[in-house]
């Protein structure tokens, strides 16, 4: 495993580790406004949300690697305490990173970039029409995290007002996550998108108290089969299940063909039937699973 020291890096290849590993990163696309009127719409990567109840996000313009430079963001919120976070989808990150391009103070990315301006209700700066989530939010404070090449400036913004685009709600008026198509920053020039194909769900372990990885049997654990996502996926079941509970999967078609077919080898049993036991943790058949591994 290559280890390297942070003290020993640029700022150049501290920020190319950094943006490459730590990934995917949402986006802030944010509306500000100087203290003239000029309008600026930029995306910043370095953000996210940090708290409900007030509810507050922090996104960090920070200073530019290559020239110390600060952004037009940073100095317009400075100006003028409000921004708009405008969430970023598929349709729009084209526009979007060209709306990145360091153009002159008092240019405006929205003209740029073909973007469509919309008056805010409660704040200055307007909000990207495009957008499917803005958020009109009061800038609390902003915290200098130091003067050198890189170093970032966190924003923490206050959210005032949301508006959601109603397409991408479902049945019960919540955002749908299949219908928002995210997109997020990775490394150099690289971005994701949040696709139905490529969306799944993990069972939250704070609504139950899982058994945990080691109560599993060993042979379970030490699986040549099963990976660390199906022990993790078996060690979120509350409790381990009877022996009558398990002696009754024996009866299910498929299980008792793999117990026909080994008899008397008993290296080729566990292997087959850790193998049908993760096809059914594929279709979230946990508990069905758990079962057949401890045959």
């Amino acid at each position: 495993m290559l280890t390297l020291k942070a003290a020993d890096l640029s700022a150049v290849q501290m920020q190319d580790y950094l943006q490459y590993a730590i990934a995917p990163r949402p986006i802030c696309f944010a509306s500000t406004i100087d203290a003239e009127g000029n309008v600026n719409l930029s995306p910043f990567s370095f953000f996210n949300m940090f708290s409900t109840k007030p509810p507050i996000c922090i996104f960090s313009p920070a200073r530019r690697v290559r020239d110390n430079t600060t952004k037009h963001t940073l100095e317009n919120v400075k100006e003028v305490k409000e921004c708009v976070i405008n969430i970023v989808n598929y349709d729009m990150v084209q526009q979007m990173s060209l709306a990145s391009t360091e153009y002159a103070k008092g240019i405006n990315e929205f003209e740029k970039a073909g973007f469509t301006m919309l008056k805010s209700e409660l704040v200055t700066p307007p909000r990207v029409a495009e957008a499917p989530v803005q958020f009109e939010c009061v800038i609390n404070d902003v915290i200098s995290l130091g003067e050198n090449h890189g170093a970032g400036n966190l924003i923490l913004a206050e959210i005032k007002l949301i508006h959601i685009n109603e397409a991408i709600l479902d049945a019960q008026g919540k955002i749908d996550q299949q219908k928002i198509d995210l997109v997020a920053r990775l490394g150099g020039d690289w971005y994701c998108r949040v696709t139905e194909n490529n969306l799944f769900k993990v069972a939250k372990p704070l609504a139950k108290l899982g058994i945990g990885v080691d109560s599993l049997p060993k042979s379970v654990r030490l699986s040549k089969v099963l990976t660390g996502n199906d022990l993790g996926m078996l060690g979120n079941i509350e409790h381990l299940p009877t022996d009558e509970e398990i002696d009754l999967v024996r009866t299910l078609p498929e299980v008792k063909e793999v117990l026909d077919a080994t008899i008397g080898d008993a290296t080729n049993r566990e292997r087959e039937l850790h193998q049908l036991a993760q096809q059914y943790l594929l279709q979230n058949e946990v508990i069905l699973a758990l079962k057949i591994v401890l045959l």
